[in-house]
């Protein structure tokens, strides 16, 4: 099952970074190099995300990005609305015709509610919460609180070394 696309990670990780800049614009060059993400891959991705307004850009000398909104009003759930469509646990053909077992179908009812429910949790993250938790993580690792292996990712939190702020998502898979 598919939860997140590579487009909507790379989304959330090039946010992350505009919105850990705080003032100013960041230049998509620099943030494909901080997140590691192919730089005209990302150019794509913030086109898009200029296009529904979570960003904005700027030309010229001290130009680059900066995020439209305020880093709490963008929702995890509006990325993955842009990049990948609505929540889907499954393909089942009810979607894309009516199905002759519709009437019968005990499964139907089910998914739309645990669809629901999935919807509801990605629309409580926020850009914000996850620079909140990053911060927390990194603070955390600083003090040495918290794992090595924690601190790198290798679990599938976020990571970063007070320099470099990446988020490593588990689950993702080519757009």
């Amino acid at each position: 099952m598919k939860v997140l696309t590579k487009n909507t990670d790379y989304a959330i990780r090039a946010l992350l970074s505009l919105g850990a800049a705080k003032s100013g614009y960041l230049s998509a060059r620099v943030i494909s190099l901080e997140q590691e993400i192919p730089y005209q891959f990302l150019r794509r991705l913030l086109q898009e995300m200029i296009r529904h307004g979570l960003v904005s850009s700027k030309e010229g000398a001290g130009g680059g990005f900066m995020l439209a909104k305020a880093p709490d009003e963008i929702r995890v759930r509006e990325l993955i609305e842009i990049f990948q469509g609505r929540v889907q646990v499954s393909e089942c053909m009810f979607r894309k015709q009516i199905c002759a077992n519709r009437a019968r179908c005990v499964l139907r009812h089910e998914i739309l509610r645990i669809e629901q429910v999935v919807e509801r949790e990605f629309d409580n993250i926020t850009i914000g919460k996850l620079l909140r938790d990053l911060e927390a993580a990194n603070t955390r690792s600083a003090h040495g609180c918290i794992p090595a292996a924690a601190a790198a990712g290798e679990d599938g939190a976020f990571a970063g070394n007070g320099k470099n702020m990446k988020h490593e998502t588990t689950g993702v898979t080519e757009a």
